[in-house]
């Protein structure tokens, strides 16, 4: 199921898959809370190969795996690297791969994971691809959703922001198809909405969505609100982020008329749309979700290195 298996994109999974992982994370995040050691990759390596800024991903990862006993080489800036000597990625990937039991790559461009799972030997994790695929971010806002609800069937959810663009906010929107959600808001401004493959493979799915331009409608429907940032980074032309910025705050005057149990996630950083006085509200679940990331990934790892 998972044992030396590529993390390449959400869809790769099956519901029992990701059933499995979030067992296997109640398992580990019992251990960590009573103060247990876990040693279960003691003397295994993981490489983190990050072509893009990370702190929560990359940082996670790490920790996930010397909670575990394991150790951790990470390539460093491309200016005091190889790679200022014109190194290629495929070389990049060759070095880590002969050096760790399991890569985690970042890049900018669209496939550079699979990519690198085509040339190493050792599994190969996708901690982000360009616009497209983030699926151990998804695996923890499954979970996260699963530990507020009980349960991610039969909910309403909303993706609130940049679904064009924002690779996390695609990949959860993929990774709420392999469960029975009982809706799916995608809300964000007309240049930024859905593209067309991700609602074909809604449709392909079954699953009921709905495209929306505000919240406040929907609003007192959702047990979920997935709040997601634009991200000026990716797009090609700045005039046009310009254009959108801003578009959206969720604070607590928009709330007032939420469910009481709506959980409110992020997969951060944060910029504008969301706002810190909901820090301290019982909607606020980002921090957990950001806090889950760990004993996740621990799953994540423990699974694929050691069956």
């Amino acid at each position: 199921m998972f044992a030396d298996k590529d993390v390449l994109t959400i869809t790769d999974f099956s519901r029992e898959a990701l059933e499995r992982l979030f067992e296997e994370t109640d398992v580990i995040l019992n251990a960590l809370t009573s103060g247990k050691k876990l040693d279960a990759l003691n003397g295994y390596i993981m490489a983190t190969a990050f072509f893009e800024p990370s702190t929560r991903t990359k940082m996670s990862f790490q920790t996930a795996m010397l909670r575990l006993g394991g150790a951790c080489v990470d390539l460093p800036p491309e200016e005091i690297s190889s790679r200022a000597k014109g190194e290629s990625l495929a070389d990049t990937i060759r070095m880590l791969d002969s050096y760790a039991d399991v890569i985690v790559i970042r890049h900018r461009l669209e496939g550079a994971a699979k990519f690198a799972a085509e040339i190493a030997e050792h599994p190969v994790i996708n901690g982000g691809d360009g616009t497209r695929d983030h699926p151990t971010q998804t695996m923890i806002d499954l979970y996260t959703i699963k530990r507020a609800h009980g349960s991610i069937d039969g909910l309403t959810v909303g993706v609130l922001g940049d679904l064009k663009y924002g690779r996390a906010a695609r990949s959860f929107i993929l990774g709420l198809s392999i469960f029975k959600p009982k809706k799916i808001y995608l809300i964000s401004p007309p240049q930024l909405s859905c593209r067309p493959e991700v609602l074909h493979f809604l449709e392909e799915k079954g699953i009921c969505y709905e495209e929306a331009s505000t919240v406040t409608k929907v609003l007192p429907e959702l047990d979920v609100l997935y709040v997601t940032r634009i991200q000026r980074e990716r797009f090609p032309d700045p005039v046009e982020y310009e254009k959108v910025r801003g578009s959206y705050v969720v604070n607590e005057l928009l709330l007032k008329s939420a469910k009481e149990n709506l959980a409110v996630l992020h997969p951060l950083p944060r910029v504008d749309e969301l706002a810190y006085s909901l820090d301290q509200t019982s909607h606020a679940w980002y921090f957990k979700q950001a806090y889950f990331g760990v004993p996740v990934r621990m799953a994540l790892l423990k699974l694929i290195l050691k069956g």
